[in-house]
């Protein structure tokens, strides 16, 4: 790490304080706090620990957290030995083989994030079991999830796509008859309809609504990512929507093609590492065939390890282009988010919504989107907090 390269005499001290450890983090910036809590989590047990110990559950970061700052502060070589040594020192090998283990699994979003983020260090027959949870939690996930976000936009999808100037194929004569009973002509014994009600023709795949999920892999939005991975899946089902589900770190990869299996989806993310934001905006950019057919979800904390000038000037050209730009600051149940608050002001200004929301929201989101809705007054008539251009929540 070049970070630890100072030769001064503030540099060495630093640098024996993170080598010896301790409860004392006087002259620790907040980058060095958080490599000593990872370092804390992992190493500091035993005899020697000086009475602290190691450990990665609820009294220390989550685990996935802890395997994205491990990602930030040490190479690929030394993560890789980490990850084994979590395994070897906390037991949780053992754990992922208790045949007990999996029988008695609660469902767990979190638990699915700590699977995924540590599947690279597990030995074959730990990451069979891990497959099997995740199976069996995405199952349950999905059970919770899908009626309702189906229900939700195939009818924001109806809604927007009824018309009074139908094709005569599109005419839905129901609703053709049932709007125009007054018109009844009893001599005739028929109907004269002065008012159609159709559909048009926008569920055609080249006419189709796209929804791209770009979603921050980072080790703090692990939950996010699990969740939009499963929301994806579901939108993936629906033929009027074209869904692209992209992932990003310091790297993009597009997942699309594996919506029709979450659970493959879900093991093709990797949980960690960095976060370039203005490259993954680029990429989208490219996806984009009609601006204002396409509603981009952008899934982050904006804490943007890239460009942030160019990432700015690439949401600005997004919405100037129709693009229907939304920002979650979060996609959980975990609560208000961490984020970086200037840049969540910035996003604002440019005239796209910022806010944290719920798994239970995501459908009636998605639903108010599709209708081009005012996402702002969608999210205050729901008590949800957004941010605005100063910055503040309201």
């Amino acid at each position: 790490m070049s970070a630890l390269s100072e030769d001064d005499e503030a540099g060495r001290l630093r640098r024996w304080r993170l080598a010896l450890g301790g409860d004392d983090a006087e002259g620790l910036g907040e980058r060095d706090r958080r490599l000593d809590q990872a370092l804390a989590g992992l190493y500091d047990t035993g005899p020697d620990s000086g009475g602290r110990r190691a450990g990665l559950g609820a009294s220390a970061p989550r685990v996935a957290r802890w395997l994205g700052d491990i990602r930030e502060f040490f190479p690929a070589s030394v993560v890789q030995v980490m990850q084994k040594d979590a395994f070897d020192r906390l037991g949780l090998k053992q754990m992922l083989l208790e045949p007990e283990f999996l029988a008695a699994l609660e469902p767990d979003v979190h638990l699915i994030a700590d699977l995924v983020a540590l599947r690279s260090a597990m030995p074959e027959k730990a990451k069979d079991t891990a497959r099997q949870v995740v199976a069996k939690v995405v199952a349950e996930l999905m059970a919770r999830l899908e009626s309702r976000t189906v229900e939700m936009v195939r009818g924001a999808l109806n809604r927007q796509r009824r018309t009074s100037r139908p094709r005569f194929p599109d005419i839905d004569w129901p609703r053709t008859i049932a709007r125009n009973l007054r018109h009844w002509q009893a001599e005739h014994r028929t109907i004269v309809p002065e008012r159609l009600v159709g559909y048009g023709r926008s569920a055609r795949r080249s006419h189709a609504e796209e929804v791209i999920l770009c979603v921050d892999q980072s080790g703090s939005m692990a939950t996010s990512v699990v969740y939009s991975s499963i929301f994806a899946a579901v939108l993936a089902s629906i033929p009027a929507i074209a869904t692209r589900l992209v992932v990003f770190d310091t790297a993009v990869l597009d997942l699309s093609e594996e919506l029709k299996d979450p659970v493959e989806v879900l093991f093709g993310v990797q949980l960690g590492g960095g976060t370039d934001i203005n490259q993954a905006l680029a990429f989208c950019e490219r996806l984009v065939l009609e601006p204002a057919r396409t509603h981009l979800v952008l899934i982050t904390d904006l804490y943007e390890g890239g460009n942030a000038a160019e990432m700015l000037a690439r949401a600005r050209s997004l919405v100037a282009a129709g693009v229907n730009l939304i920002v979650l600051l979060a996609l959980n149940d975990d609560g208000r988010p961490g984020y970086d608050a200037r840049h969540a002001a910035a996003f604002a200004a440019l005239g796209a919504p910022v806010f944290a929301c719920s798994p239970d929201q995501f459908p009636d989101l998605m639903a108010a989107a599709l209708k081009r809705e005012d996402i702002a007054a969608w999210a205050a008539a729901r008590d949800i907090a957004l941010i605005r251009a100063d910055g503040e929540a309201g």
